[in-house]
């Protein structure tokens, strides 16, 4: 049986972030899962996890400020020393909420860039982080993402994706491979996944193209959710939609799941 975590920088919206725990509880998710944690104090956050019962399997590396079009900072020459030096305190908080791992965004470059440039500066900043998730015994990912959502988007592709993992070939750097994106970026997601399944180290989805909950778009996802459990995918699946019309009124996609979710470690 697939399962699920809750993405509770994108769910649970009707109320502040640190009673999304209790009302994805509440849901019946076991897990959770959250972008920016880094407003928030990490021990406040903690607490608010364990009171709910439920893990926190993802969050993510600082993707620099949004307000000013930061999508990322991983590939972006100018800011090595910003990406490095917030490694530290991503770690803290991921221990502190007992998360395994920690997804990495490469950015949006603008301007003129020299692509080679933009390649080495993403590769030696994966290494160096993950050298120091692998010190805390956490994994590190990296998540392709569609250039319509995201306009000029660095990683955008799975195949990409593998190429740049194996040519920064460290043990703990793995795949965030999210549905909604691929779908727009390369579709056969089915094929693909099969194909790349060890590389995988954690699923997120969205209906596309309007990135809304299951059955709102062209995914079949009863089909996908059976298909993951087939080809033997062990990890959390993560819900990372845009609700259309509120978080319970979209759950009815959960509802074959809801009550055979296993119980929080």
């Amino acid at each position: 049986m697939p399962r699920f975590s809750a993405n509770i920088s994108m769910l649970f919206r009707e109320v502040a972030l640190p009673d999304r725990f209790a009302a994805a509880a509440r849901a019946g998710f076991k897990a959770v899962e959250i972008q920016f944690p880094y407003e928030f104090d990490k021990e406040m956050l903690a607490e608010r996890a364990r009171s709910a019962g439920v893990e926190v399997v993802l969050i993510n590396l600082t993707a620099g400020d949004f307000s000013k079009g930061d999508r990322g900072i991983g590939c972006l020459p100018g800011r090595v020393s910003e990406f490095r030096d917030a490694v530290g305190p991503g770690i803290e908080y991921a221990r502190a909420l007992g998360c395994p791992r920690m997804n990495c965004l490469a950015g949006c470059p603008t301007g003129r860039n020299d692509p080679e440039k933009l390649r080495e500066t993403y590769i030696s900043n994966l290494r160096f982080a993950a050298a120091e998730l692998g010190r805390a015994g956490m994994d590190l990912l990296i998540e392709p993402v569609n250039s319509r959502t995201f306009p000029g988007s660095y990683l955008r592709n799975s195949g990409q994706a593998i190429a740049i993992m194996d040519e920064a070939n460290v043990p703990n750097l793995k795949l965030q491979y999210d549905l909604f994106h691929m779908q727009i970026m390369e579709g056969d997601l089915a094929a693909t996944m099969k194909s790349i399944l060890p590389r995988i180290g954690h699923v997120q989805f969205a209906d596309a193209p309007e990135r809304h909950e299951p059955g709102t778009g062209e995914i079949n996802f009863p089909f996908i959710f059976k298909w993951l459990d087939e080809i033997g995918y062990p990890g959390w699946i993560g819900a990372e939609y845009l609700p259309a019309a509120g978080t319970e009124a979209g759950l009815g996609w959960f509802d074959p799941y809801r009550n055979a979710q296993p119980p929080a470690a």
